[in-house]
Protein backbone atom coordinates (compact mmCIF):
# COMPACT_ATOMS: atom_id res chain seq x y z
CA UNK A 1 0.00 0.00 0.00
CA UNK A 2 1.05 3.54 -0.67
CA UNK A 3 1.90 6.13 1.88
CA UNK A 4 0.56 9.63 1.62
CA UNK A 5 1.60 11.64 4.04
CA UNK A 6 -0.27 14.41 4.84
CA UNK A 7 0.26 14.99 8.97
CA UNK A 8 3.27 18.26 7.75
CA UNK A 9 2.19 20.17 10.66
CA UNK A 10 3.10 17.03 13.03
CA UNK A 11 6.25 16.60 12.02
CA UNK A 12 8.67 16.60 8.76
CA UNK A 13 11.26 14.18 7.49
CA UNK A 14 14.71 15.19 8.19
CA UNK A 15 16.54 16.75 5.43
CA UNK A 16 19.30 14.67 3.95
CA UNK A 17 21.44 17.81 4.02
CA UNK A 18 20.09 18.58 7.86
CA UNK A 19 21.04 14.89 8.95
CA UNK A 20 25.05 15.32 6.53
CA UNK A 21 25.47 19.23 9.07
CA UNK A 22 24.61 17.05 12.51
CA UNK A 23 27.06 14.02 11.81
CA UNK A 24 30.17 15.62 13.03
CA UNK A 25 28.93 15.97 16.10
CA UNK A 26 28.13 12.24 15.91
CA UNK A 27 31.50 11.31 15.44
CA UNK A 28 34.60 13.54 15.50
CA UNK A 29 33.32 16.71 17.31
CA UNK A 30 32.27 14.80 20.77
CA UNK A 31 33.42 17.46 23.00
CA UNK A 32 31.58 19.30 25.58
CA UNK A 33 31.44 22.65 24.56
CA UNK A 34 32.05 23.64 28.21
CA UNK A 35 35.35 22.05 28.51
CA UNK A 36 38.48 24.50 28.13
CA UNK A 37 40.57 22.11 26.43
CA UNK A 38 41.06 21.86 22.30
CA UNK A 39 38.84 18.92 22.35
CA UNK A 40 35.64 20.85 24.21
CA UNK A 41 36.60 24.07 22.21
CA UNK A 42 36.47 22.16 18.78
CA UNK A 43 32.60 21.96 20.18
CA UNK A 44 32.41 25.11 21.12
CA UNK A 45 33.51 26.90 17.84
CA UNK A 46 30.64 24.55 16.42
CA UNK A 47 27.96 25.75 18.59
CA UNK A 48 29.31 29.27 18.61
CA UNK A 49 28.82 29.33 14.58
CA UNK A 50 25.35 27.63 14.61
CA UNK A 51 24.31 30.22 16.74
CA UNK A 52 25.53 33.18 14.78
CA UNK A 53 23.80 31.16 11.44
CA UNK A 54 20.49 31.57 13.51
CA UNK A 55 21.37 35.04 14.40
CA UNK A 56 21.80 35.70 11.23
CA UNK A 57 18.70 34.39 9.81
CA UNK A 58 16.50 36.21 12.56
CA UNK A 59 17.98 39.54 12.24
CA UNK A 60 19.42 40.18 15.87
CA UNK A 61 22.44 39.14 18.19
CA UNK A 62 23.47 35.85 18.86
CA UNK A 63 23.02 36.18 22.55
CA UNK A 64 19.51 36.78 22.22
CA UNK A 65 19.40 33.33 20.83
CA UNK A 66 18.91 30.58 23.23
CA UNK A 67 18.75 26.61 21.84
CA UNK A 68 16.34 24.83 23.35
CA UNK A 69 14.97 20.92 23.45
CA UNK A 70 11.68 22.29 21.18
CA UNK A 71 8.80 24.51 20.64
CA UNK A 72 7.13 23.48 24.01
CA UNK A 73 10.10 24.21 26.16
CA UNK A 74 10.51 27.31 24.20
CA UNK A 75 7.08 28.36 24.81
CA UNK A 76 7.54 27.20 28.60
CA UNK A 77 10.83 29.62 29.27
CA UNK A 78 9.34 32.24 27.77
CA UNK A 79 6.27 32.44 29.89
CA UNK A 80 7.32 31.24 32.92
CA UNK A 81 10.73 32.94 33.13
CA UNK A 82 9.18 36.44 31.91
CA UNK A 83 6.42 35.89 34.87
CA UNK A 84 8.92 34.85 37.58
CA UNK A 85 10.71 37.91 36.45
CA UNK A 86 8.19 40.59 36.13
CA UNK A 87 6.00 39.58 39.45
CA UNK A 88 7.06 42.53 41.33
CA UNK A 89 5.60 44.75 38.16
CA UNK A 90 1.76 42.91 37.98
CA UNK A 91 0.95 39.29 37.76
CA UNK A 92 -1.79 39.38 34.97
CA UNK A 93 -0.88 37.52 32.09
CA UNK A 94 -3.04 37.52 28.24
CA UNK A 95 -3.30 34.76 26.03
CA UNK A 96 -6.09 33.12 23.66
CA UNK A 97 -8.46 30.36 23.50
CA UNK A 98 -6.80 28.56 20.69
CA UNK A 99 -3.09 28.56 21.55
CA UNK A 100 -1.00 25.18 21.54
CA UNK A 101 -1.65 23.23 24.84
CA UNK A 102 2.28 24.33 25.62
CA UNK A 103 1.27 27.71 26.46
CA UNK A 104 -2.13 27.48 27.77
CA UNK A 105 -0.99 24.43 30.16
CA UNK A 106 2.21 27.12 31.46
CA UNK A 107 -0.37 29.90 32.28
CA UNK A 108 -2.72 27.57 33.97
CA UNK A 109 0.17 26.83 36.04
CA UNK A 110 1.05 30.08 36.99
CA UNK A 111 -2.40 30.72 38.25
CA UNK A 112 -2.89 27.61 40.15
CA UNK A 113 0.34 27.46 41.54
CA UNK A 114 1.82 30.93 42.03
CA UNK A 115 -0.80 33.52 42.14
CA UNK A 116 -0.79 35.15 38.48
CA UNK A 117 -4.41 35.99 37.00
CA UNK A 118 -4.97 35.41 32.93
CA UNK A 119 -7.60 36.75 30.43
CA UNK A 120 -8.27 34.20 27.83
CA UNK A 121 -9.14 36.44 24.27
CA UNK A 122 -11.57 35.09 22.17
CA UNK A 123 -11.38 34.12 18.59
CA UNK A 124 -13.90 35.04 16.03
CA UNK A 125 -15.63 31.57 13.38
CA UNK A 126 -12.54 31.61 12.02
CA UNK A 127 -9.84 31.58 14.58
CA UNK A 128 -8.88 35.23 14.42
CA UNK A 129 -7.89 37.22 17.34
CA UNK A 130 -8.71 40.84 17.37
CA UNK A 131 -6.11 43.61 18.24
CA UNK A 132 -9.16 45.45 19.80
CA UNK A 133 -9.98 42.68 22.06
CA UNK A 134 -6.28 42.52 23.25
CA UNK A 135 -6.25 46.35 23.91
CA UNK A 136 -9.49 45.63 26.31
CA UNK A 137 -7.92 43.15 27.93
CA UNK A 138 -4.84 44.96 28.96
CA UNK A 139 -4.55 45.91 32.66
CA UNK A 140 -1.91 48.26 34.43
CA UNK A 141 -0.74 44.93 36.31
CA UNK A 142 -0.40 42.78 32.66
CA UNK A 143 3.69 41.66 32.55
CA UNK A 144 2.99 39.47 29.29
CA UNK A 145 0.44 38.81 26.43
CA UNK A 146 1.18 35.47 24.34
CA UNK A 147 -0.61 34.93 20.78
CA UNK A 148 0.55 32.33 18.37
CA UNK A 149 2.12 33.46 14.89
CA UNK A 150 0.00 31.06 13.37
CA UNK A 151 -2.46 27.97 14.25
CA UNK A 152 -1.58 24.14 14.38
CA UNK A 153 -4.73 22.95 14.04
CA UNK A 154 -6.54 25.33 11.72
CA UNK A 155 -3.78 27.12 9.86
CA UNK A 156 -5.43 30.75 10.79
CA UNK A 157 -2.60 33.92 11.01
CA UNK A 158 -2.31 35.49 13.61
CA UNK A 159 -2.06 39.51 13.32
CA UNK A 160 1.05 39.57 15.67
CA UNK A 161 2.48 42.42 14.12
CA UNK A 162 0.24 44.53 15.30
CA UNK A 163 -0.60 42.83 18.59
CA UNK A 164 3.25 43.62 18.95
CA UNK A 165 3.32 47.39 18.37
CA UNK A 166 0.28 47.45 20.75
CA UNK A 167 2.31 45.76 23.40
CA UNK A 168 4.91 47.65 23.05
CA UNK A 169 3.29 51.12 23.31
CA UNK A 170 2.29 50.03 26.75
CA UNK A 171 5.12 48.62 27.83
CA UNK A 172 4.22 45.02 28.09
CA UNK A 173 6.26 42.27 26.78
CA UNK A 174 5.17 40.64 24.20
CA UNK A 175 5.49 36.31 22.95
CA UNK A 176 4.87 34.98 19.83
CA UNK A 177 4.82 30.73 19.43
CA UNK A 178 6.04 30.51 15.55
CA UNK A 179 6.16 27.45 15.39
CA UNK A 180 4.26 26.90 12.46
CA UNK A 181 4.93 30.24 10.49
CA UNK A 182 8.54 29.06 10.03
CA UNK A 183 9.46 27.47 7.06
CA UNK A 184 5.83 28.05 5.70
CA UNK A 185 5.24 31.83 5.51
CA UNK A 186 7.10 34.55 4.45
CA UNK A 187 10.51 35.47 6.96
CA UNK A 188 12.22 38.56 6.56
CA UNK A 189 13.79 38.68 10.20
CA UNK A 190 12.49 38.29 13.57
CA UNK A 191 12.03 41.81 14.31
CA UNK A 192 8.56 41.83 11.69
CA UNK A 193 7.14 39.96 14.81
CA UNK A 194 7.13 42.90 16.76
CA UNK A 195 7.43 40.54 19.62
CA UNK A 196 9.95 40.09 22.73
CA UNK A 197 10.70 36.59 22.42
CA UNK A 198 9.85 34.30 19.76
CA UNK A 199 9.61 30.10 20.11
CA UNK A 200 10.03 27.61 17.43
CA UNK A 201 11.27 24.25 16.85
CA UNK A 202 13.94 22.61 14.07
CA UNK A 203 10.91 19.62 13.18
CA UNK A 204 8.93 21.55 11.80
CA UNK A 205 10.75 22.19 8.83
CA UNK A 206 12.97 19.27 8.12
CA UNK A 207 15.24 19.57 11.08
CA UNK A 208 15.74 17.35 13.70
CA UNK A 209 13.26 16.79 16.32
CA UNK A 210 14.59 17.50 20.32
CA UNK A 211 16.23 21.00 19.22
CA UNK A 212 14.39 24.51 19.23
CA UNK A 213 15.14 27.91 20.12
CA UNK A 214 13.93 31.56 21.84
CA UNK A 215 14.73 34.39 20.41
CA UNK A 216 14.83 36.69 23.56
CA UNK A 217 15.27 40.57 23.02
CA UNK A 218 17.46 42.13 25.00
CA UNK A 219 17.41 43.68 27.88
CA UNK A 220 14.76 41.50 28.69
CA UNK A 221 15.69 38.94 31.72
CA UNK A 222 14.06 35.62 31.98
CA UNK A 223 14.05 33.48 35.17
CA UNK A 224 15.90 29.88 34.29
CA UNK A 225 13.42 27.53 34.60
CA UNK A 226 16.20 24.83 34.34
CA UNK A 227 19.39 25.22 37.11
CA UNK A 228 22.27 23.96 37.24
CA UNK A 229 25.21 25.08 34.89
CA UNK A 230 25.86 28.51 33.43
CA UNK A 231 24.99 26.95 30.00
CA UNK A 232 23.07 29.70 27.13
CA UNK A 233 23.97 32.68 28.92
CA UNK A 234 23.05 31.67 32.00
CA UNK A 235 19.32 30.91 31.19
CA UNK A 236 19.01 27.32 30.34
CA UNK A 237 21.35 24.81 32.12
CA UNK A 238 22.51 21.49 30.81
CA UNK A 239 25.36 20.63 28.11
CA UNK A 240 23.86 21.69 24.53
CA UNK A 241 22.71 18.94 22.10
CA UNK A 242 25.21 19.97 19.76
CA UNK A 243 23.92 17.32 17.34
CA UNK A 244 20.57 18.46 17.45
CA UNK A 245 21.59 22.37 17.01
CA UNK A 246 23.94 21.81 13.89
CA UNK A 247 20.68 19.94 12.25
CA UNK A 248 18.73 22.96 13.33
CA UNK A 249 20.83 25.72 12.26
CA UNK A 250 21.31 23.97 9.04
CA UNK A 251 17.35 23.55 8.78
CA UNK A 252 17.17 27.35 9.75
CA UNK A 253 19.57 28.67 7.06
CA UNK A 254 17.82 26.11 4.11
CA UNK A 255 14.11 26.93 5.02
CA UNK A 256 13.35 29.60 6.68
CA UNK A 257 14.16 32.97 4.30
CA UNK A 258 12.34 31.06 1.67
CA UNK A 259 9.95 29.23 2.78
CA UNK A 260 10.50 25.43 2.09
CA UNK A 261 6.51 25.09 2.07
CA UNK A 262 5.86 26.87 -1.38
CA UNK A 263 3.05 28.67 -1.22
CA UNK A 264 1.90 28.88 -4.53
CA UNK A 265 2.63 24.96 -5.03
CA UNK A 266 0.81 23.85 -2.18
CA UNK A 267 -2.25 26.56 -2.56
CA UNK A 268 -2.85 24.93 -6.16
CA UNK A 269 -2.90 21.55 -4.01
CA UNK A 270 -5.07 22.29 -1.21
CA UNK A 271 -7.58 24.53 -3.20
CA UNK A 272 -9.24 21.57 -5.48
CA UNK A 273 -9.34 19.98 -1.95
CA UNK A 274 -10.86 22.76 0.11
CA UNK A 275 -13.69 22.90 -2.59
CA UNK A 276 -14.78 19.35 -2.46
CA UNK A 277 -14.60 19.95 1.95
CA UNK A 278 -17.28 22.68 1.32
CA UNK A 279 -19.17 20.35 -1.55
CA UNK A 280 -19.47 17.55 1.04
CA UNK A 281 -22.88 17.19 3.04
CA UNK A 282 -22.37 17.66 7.12
CA UNK A 283 -18.53 18.67 6.55
CA UNK A 284 -17.51 22.38 7.81
CA UNK A 285 -14.54 24.22 6.42
CA UNK A 286 -12.44 25.79 9.95
CA UNK A 287 -10.21 28.10 10.22
CA UNK A 288 -9.69 31.26 8.14
CA UNK A 289 -10.40 31.58 4.20
CA UNK A 290 -7.09 33.83 3.18
CA UNK A 291 -5.53 34.81 6.39
CA UNK A 292 -4.39 30.27 6.45
CA UNK A 293 -1.41 28.64 6.72
CA UNK A 294 -1.01 27.47 2.21
CA UNK A 295 -0.53 23.99 3.51
CA UNK A 296 -3.22 23.37 6.20
CA UNK A 297 -6.80 21.97 5.59
CA UNK A 298 -9.26 21.51 8.38
CA UNK A 299 -12.96 20.57 8.38
CA UNK A 300 -14.91 19.02 11.00
CA UNK A 301 -17.78 16.29 10.33
CA UNK A 302 -21.06 16.27 11.88
CA UNK A 303 -22.08 12.86 12.63
CA UNK A 304 -18.75 11.21 12.99
CA UNK A 305 -15.79 11.62 15.42
CA UNK A 306 -11.89 11.65 14.11
CA UNK A 307 -10.68 8.47 15.35
CA UNK A 308 -13.06 6.78 13.03
CA UNK A 309 -12.15 9.34 10.06
CA UNK A 310 -8.16 8.72 11.05
CA UNK A 311 -8.67 5.00 10.75
CA UNK A 312 -10.42 4.45 7.63
CA UNK A 313 -8.33 7.36 5.78
CA UNK A 314 -5.27 5.10 7.27
CA UNK A 315 -6.70 2.22 6.00
CA UNK A 316 -6.04 3.56 2.61
CA UNK A 317 -2.68 4.62 3.21
CA UNK A 318 -3.56 8.44 4.02
CA UNK A 319 -1.96 10.42 6.92
CA UNK A 320 -3.80 12.77 8.33
CA UNK A 321 -4.31 14.41 12.25
CA UNK A 322 -7.35 15.20 14.37
CA UNK A 323 -5.38 18.50 14.98
CA UNK A 324 -2.26 18.84 17.21
CA UNK A 325 0.12 15.78 17.31
CA UNK A 326 0.01 16.26 21.11
CA UNK A 327 -2.96 15.73 22.23
CA UNK A 328 -3.17 12.45 20.02
CA UNK A 329 -5.44 9.50 21.51
CA UNK A 330 -7.34 12.18 23.20
CA UNK A 331 -10.73 11.45 23.37
CA UNK A 332 -11.32 15.19 24.28
CA UNK A 333 -13.08 17.55 21.60
CA UNK A 334 -10.59 20.30 19.87
CA UNK A 335 -10.62 22.97 22.38
CA UNK A 336 -9.59 24.74 19.11
CA UNK A 337 -13.32 24.15 17.01
CA UNK A 338 -14.37 24.51 20.85
CA UNK A 339 -12.99 28.51 20.80
CA UNK A 340 -14.52 28.83 16.93
CA UNK A 341 -17.45 28.13 17.94
CA UNK A 342 -18.51 24.69 16.65
CA UNK A 343 -20.61 22.17 19.21
CA UNK A 344 -18.92 19.53 21.45
CA UNK A 345 -19.52 16.96 18.46
CA UNK A 346 -18.40 18.44 15.81
CA UNK A 347 -15.12 19.30 17.99
CA UNK A 348 -14.11 16.07 18.49
CA UNK A 349 -14.53 15.18 14.50
CA UNK A 350 -12.14 17.62 13.41
CA UNK A 351 -9.83 15.92 10.56
CA UNK A 352 -6.50 18.23 9.62
CA UNK A 353 -4.87 17.63 6.70
CA UNK A 354 -1.60 19.40 6.20
CA UNK A 355 0.63 19.20 2.95
CA UNK A 356 4.13 19.71 2.36
CA UNK A 357 7.53 19.56 0.44
CA UNK A 358 6.34 16.04 -1.08
CA UNK A 359 2.97 16.76 -1.76
CA UNK A 360 2.23 15.86 -5.23
CA UNK A 361 -1.46 16.04 -7.58
CA UNK A 362 -1.22 12.02 -7.34
CA UNK A 363 -1.52 12.33 -3.27
CA UNK A 364 -4.22 14.55 -3.25
CA UNK A 365 -5.79 12.52 -6.18
CA UNK A 366 -5.75 9.75 -3.95
CA UNK A 367 -7.34 11.61 -0.97
CA UNK A 368 -10.68 13.16 -3.77
CA UNK A 369 -10.62 9.60 -4.26
CA UNK A 370 -11.72 8.08 -0.85
CA UNK A 371 -12.73 10.67 1.17
CA UNK A 372 -16.46 11.25 -0.12
CA UNK A 373 -16.77 7.88 0.98
CA UNK A 374 -14.70 7.66 4.69
CA UNK A 375 -16.93 10.27 5.20
CA UNK A 376 -20.15 9.22 4.28
CA UNK A 377 -19.51 5.39 5.35
CA UNK A 378 -18.20 7.15 8.93
CA UNK A 379 -21.87 9.18 9.64
CA UNK A 380 -23.59 5.87 9.18
CA UNK A 381 -21.78 3.67 11.44
CA UNK A 382 -22.58 6.45 13.68
CA UNK A 383 -25.99 6.98 12.80
CA UNK A 384 -26.60 3.18 13.32
CA UNK A 385 -24.62 2.26 16.53
CA UNK A 386 -22.23 0.46 14.16
CA UNK A 387 -18.74 0.45 13.32
CA UNK A 388 -16.88 0.66 10.70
Amino acid sequence: MRTVYLDYNATTPLDPAVREAMLPALGAVYGNPSSVHHVGQQARRLLDAARESVADVFGCKPSEMLFTSGATESVSLAILGTARALRDKGRHLITSQVEHHAVLHACEYLVKKEGFALTLLPVDSAGLVAVDSVAAALRPDTVLVSVMAANNEVGTVQPVAAIGELCASKGVVFHTDAAHWLGKLPFADVHAFRADLVSFCAHKFHGPKGAGGLYVRSPLQLDPILHGGAHEYERRAGTENLPAILGLATAVEMFVRRPVFDASDLSALAAPLIELVDALPGVTFRGHRTARLPNTVAFSVAGADSIALLAGLDLEGICASSGSACASGSITPSHVLLALGAGAAESNALVRFSLGRETSAEDMGAVHKVLPAIIARTQLANKDGGSL
